[in-house]
């Protein structure tokens, strides 16, 4: 019989108690920061830190994945190294990485994944990575599912990971240079500006404003859940979830959501299998919908669509309440028979495109009274779409304890020559037993319900009972106190057991063959930043090499590249227009201070490129 695939769902973490809230609401891998070289240079942790998440990850099977995947000056290249072997040190399973200078250092045997910096969208760049010791690439979020279908069945031993969920970067990961170009903070160095959230105006070659002060390249958050047995089919094995930087309510909440969701599904599927061990039981209702979100799309999944972008706010808009029906001295009424709640947050874009929010004050007989800091009541007229994006209540139940993770654990007591053995199998066939000597007494009494009573006191340990089996040669009174010490025992041994019986990844092994890489030149798109990275590709058959951006910027360069098209969104495609208007090209981007940014279409690939001034 063919063995199930395993299916990891994959949360991030700020730090050490967002990654212990992830595993225990359902995650089956978690990725983190260290100190340095992350892609998130707000979220780094201590090794420490790292250290003991690894141990209380590794107790349910789950992994632990590191980010080092920033490109690295010559002068890191030491401390990279040093770096790494730490985190080997402190039980980390994989590394992401960006640099390919990191391949030319000596490494603990710890697997590689291949960072979505790496900007992966096609077999030859997965077949190259593979044959350079990668065990998994992390795809580009613009592939679509007939993209990621092709690239398994070409490399069916690769490991595929997709993001299914969060924050989208409109330009290509690893290939966006606009926050480097305008602020001097590289993304590919963890210091990302968020230029794609900044307003713009939109103007024609004549000066005309086609658009005014709009979020014209911030796009809506990705929601894949509802796609997820079709990843599945398609090869994918592990769904990441993006937010390094987001809150420990927000990761409960929606690694909880995608967690049971795939559960639903494998219910089904029993070709697939969890890739961690143990039961979640939450103590809320997940919504993806109640956390941060710009709204939602599955962002080029099944092809293009009209619900890409976000031009009215980068903020949160949370969940759709309803609509305005009355608007009166202090409050508003809303159309729906969803609950509100006093404190909680609410917003709707009013008629001059801005976001707009105020607080619930009170709710009395379905009237919603606001808190208004300036006295004065809005004017929002009747119709008007109105968002949840802070839930009291909701906000509430998660910051108390919302969730807890058992092994399931199977118990056998049986008595032995001189007294008696209690023994412990969990879930993953792990065992553990434990024997006491003790002078047998006959009971007048049936035993075993005190028994299984006593040894099911599993409640404040990591394991629950699936059943417990009493083998005895007639009634034996045993004392309670001596059940307990036992069960304290035996699960104090499995506990160890467990541990001891974890295996990291293996790690890939490179191709005996030197493989060629899949271009010959390579532009600052390649972001080569150190002399080992220039070497690693020389060594592949690449004959010139530039600069990375960060170390020499060329002239007239592309700063984005971007699947999302504002010519497209606003009805202006040529292939399919919905518009009379017929701008004249080039089109710019202004930024409120004045800069200009030109726009570049390239119909052939179905791509915006965003330009240097």
């Amino acid at each position: 019989m063919k063995e199930a695939r395993s299916i990891e769902l994959l949360s991030p973490a700020k730090n050490l108690e967002c990654g212990i809230e992830a595993i225990k609401h359902g995650a089956d891998a978690v990725y983190i920061g260290a100190g340095r070289f992350g892609a998130r240079q707000a979220a780094g942790n201590s090794i420490d830190d790292i250290s003991k998440l690894t141990r209380f990850a590794h107790f349910y099977g789950a992994k632990v994945y590191v980010t080092v995947n920033t490109i690295l000056k010559d002068s890191e290249l030491a401390d990279a190294e040093k770096l790494i072997w730490q985190l080997y040190e402190a039980g980390a399973d994989a590394l992401l990485v960006q640099d390919m200078a990191v391949l030319r250092m000596k490494l603990p045997p710890i697997a590689l994944h291949a960072s979505t910096q790496c900007d992966v969208r096609g077999v030859e760049k997965v077949r190259f990575l593979a044959s350079c010791g990668f065990t998994r690439v992390v795809l580009a979020r613009e592939l679509s599912l007939d993209e990621i279908r092709a690239i398994h069945e070409a490399c069916p031993d690769v490991e595929l990971e997709c993001f299914v969920h969060g924050a989208l970067c409109v330009s290509y990961s690893g290939q966006c240079y606009a926050s480097q170009y305008c602020f001097g903070r590289s993304a590919n160095r963890g210091e990302c500006a968020q230029f794609c959230r900044l307003k713009f105006d939109l103007v024609d070659s004549d000066d005309n404003v086609i658009v005014k002060g709009r979020h014209l390249l911030s796009l809506r958050d990705m929601n894949r859940m509802e796609s997820l047995e079709e990843l599945m089919d398609a090869g994918v094995c592990s769904f990441k979830i993006e937010g390094r930087l987001k809150e420990t309510s927000y990761v409960k909440n929606v690694t909880a959501a995608y967690s049971q969701a795939v559960d639903r599904i494998l219910e089904c599927r029993k070709e697939f299998r969890r890739a961690s061990s143990g039961h979640s039981s939450v103590m809320f209702n997940p919504d993806v919908n109640k956390s941060f979100n710009r709204g939602f799309t599955d962002y080029f999944l099944h092809g293009r669509s009209a619900d890409i972008w976000s031009p009215n706010t980068p903020k949160s808009m949370g969940e759709l309440m309803g609509q305005v029906r009355i608007t009166g001295r202090g409050f508003i009424t809303i159309t729906g028979s969803k609950s509100f709640h006093n404190g909680d947050g609410l917003c709707y874009i009013g008629a001059d495109g801005e976001l707009k929010g105020f607080r619930v004050n009170r709710v009395e007989n379905g009237r919603i009274f606001l808190y208004l800091e300036s006295g004065e009541m809005p004017s929002i007229p009747a119709g008007t779409d109105i968002y949840r994006n802070f839930d009291q209540e909701f906000e509430k139940a998660l910051a108390k304890e919302s969730a807890v993770r058992k092994i399931g654990a199977d118990i056998l007591f049986e008595e032995t020559t001189d007294g008696y053995r209690v023994s412990m199998t969990d879930e993953d066939g792990n065992a553990a037993r434990v024997e006491s000597d003790w002078k047998k007494e006959n009971a007048r009494t049936p035993q075993e319900s005190n028994i299984r009573t006593q040894l099911g006191k599993l409640g404040n340990t990591r394991f629950e009972v699936r059943s417990i089996k009493v083998r005895l040669d007639g009634e034996r009174f045993i004392p309670s106190s001596l059940l307990s010490d036992m069960r304290r025992q035996v699960t104090s041994e499995l506990e160890k057991a467990r541990m001891d019986s974890y295996v990291r990844p293996a790690v890939g092994m490179a191709s005996d063959t030197v493989p060629a890489y899949p271009v010959k030149e390579l532009t600052y798109l390649g972001n080569v930043m150190n002399a080992q990275a220039r070497t690693f590709y020389q060594d592949h058959g690449v004959a010139s090499i530039d600069d990375a951006f960060e170390k020499r910027a060329p002239d007239n360069a592309v700063i984005m590249f971007c699947r999302h098209c504002i010519k497209n969104s606003l009805g202006l495609c040529p292939k399919e227009r919905k518009r009379d208007l017929k701008p004249h090209e080039p089109l710019f981007l202004v930024l409120q201070d004045g800069r200009r940014f030109g726009l570049r279409f390239d119909c052939s690939h179905c791509r915006m490129e965003v330009l240097a001034e």
